[in-house]
This record gives structure tokens, C-alpha cells and sequence, in this order.
């Protein structure tokens, strides 16, 4: 699927798209020089997106202690080099949530490019619609520092990425970056699961 990638993660890409879907893929371009954080990090090739669907049908949105005010977003966590997507995919569903999530489906794929010549990405965003099966929501890693929990229709996916494209060029150490450039990094995979959830799956091929 993705030819940058070492090959058994090739292949479990393709076992995964086989399995639960063929994602939408799209690759985009980051209008920056600066680095920030995920994309900076170099523990990780990649995050997983987690699209939790809970037991009301509502998806599970969450903010961070020093996020700007309402920038609500979608769950990721990154995936270590050499560990699996599906592996990083239920780790980080535990950490974050330790709620029990059965994968429904393979949902997008972005993949981060500095510039339209880039043939490598930088960073790859894979998204999954998980449905809660159990558990309790309560975050298991304290030093994720999620401040709160907010659940939206697929609807507000559009919205929400649109008020994330617009946070401002204000400098945050935490992310050692600026808010702007992370905020138009996270639009791209809300817009792509809006996309997907409002598409029928036979589309995406």
C-alpha cells in the first residue's frame, strides 16, 4: 500500500484494508518549515487515529490541559518503529480510554509531505472506527494530560476541523511548535473520517 514503509508493515496494511475496508487515502502537503510535535518526534514513523463510537452512536472527542480553548479532537497515539498498526491501535485505545473496542473499520490514511516533490512522507495518520464493547472511560496514562472527554455526531467532525485550521500562529512549548501548523496538521484526518463515515464503504475503492 504504502511503498516507503517496511514491508511487513506493507503487508499488514493490505491484510488490514482487506479485513475492514479499503481507506481513503490522501496525501498532503505541510505548508511549513518548523517542526512540531507529533510529526518532530522520531520514536515514531506514524500515529493511529482512534475513531471510538460509543454505545449511543456518538463519537469520542477529547482536549488536552494546554490545548487552546475548544480545540476538541479526535484520539491518536504514535506508533513505535517496528510495532504493528494493529498493535499500536489497541495499546493506544487502552492507554488513553481503557475502554474495550471491537475495529469495525479501516476508516483513511494521511500521509505528511513538506513539500509536493517529497516522494518520502514525513509522517503517516492511520484511522480506524472502533466500537466501545465495555470498560469504563478513564485515561490510564496520566502523562497524556487529557483534560476532558467530549463526544460529537460525524457531523461536528467538519466544524471541529475548522476551528482547528484556525488556532493561530501563537508559539507552544509543549509542542515545541506552533499552534497553527499543528492545528492544520489535525484538520486533515478530521475532514478524511468525515469523509469516509459519510461515504459508503464500496466508494472508497
Amino acid at each position: 500500500m504504502f511503498s516507503t514503509l517496511p514491508q511487513n508493515i506493507q503487508d499488514e496494511l493490505q491484510q488490514l484494508a482487506t479485513r475492514y475496508g479499503q481507506p481513503i487515502v490522501e496525501h498532503a502537503q505541510i505548508h511549513t518549515n518548523e517542526s512540531f510535535d507529533p510529526v518532530s518526534k522520531k520514536d515514531r514513523y506514524g500515529e493511529v487515529c482512534m475513531v471510538i463510537r460509543r454505545k449511543n452512536g456518538r463519537l469520542l472527542t477529547m482536549i488536552k490541559s494546554f490545548y487552546p480553548g475548544g480545540a476538541y479532537r479526535l484520539l491518536t497515539g504514535g506508533i513505535n518503529h517496528g510495532e504493528y498498526v494493529l498493535d499500536a491501535l489497541l495499546r493506544e485505545t487502552q492507554e488513553e480510554t481503557s475502554l474495550q473496542v471491537e475495529v469495525k473499520q479501516f476508516l483513511a490514511v494521511a500521509t505528511y509531505h513538506l513539500t509536493e516533490a517529497d516522494q518520502t512522507p514525513v509522517f503517516y495518520t492511520f484511522a480506524f472506527l472502533l466500537d466501545e464493547v465495555g470498560g469504563l472511560l478513564a485515561v490510564e496514562d496520566e502523562h497524556e494530560q487529557v483534560d476532558d472527554f467530549r463526544e460529537i455526531t460525524s457531523a461536528e467532525l467538519l466544524p471541529l476541523a475548522e476551528h482547528l485550521d484556525h488556532l493561530g500562529a501563537q508559539y507552544s512549548p509543549e509542542l515545541q511548535g506552533r499552534w497553527g501548523d499543528w492545528g492544520r496538521f489535525r484538520a486533515i484526518i478530521h475532514r478524511l473520517v468525515w469523509q469516509a463515515l459519510e461515504t459508503p464503504a464500496d466508494k472508497h475503492k
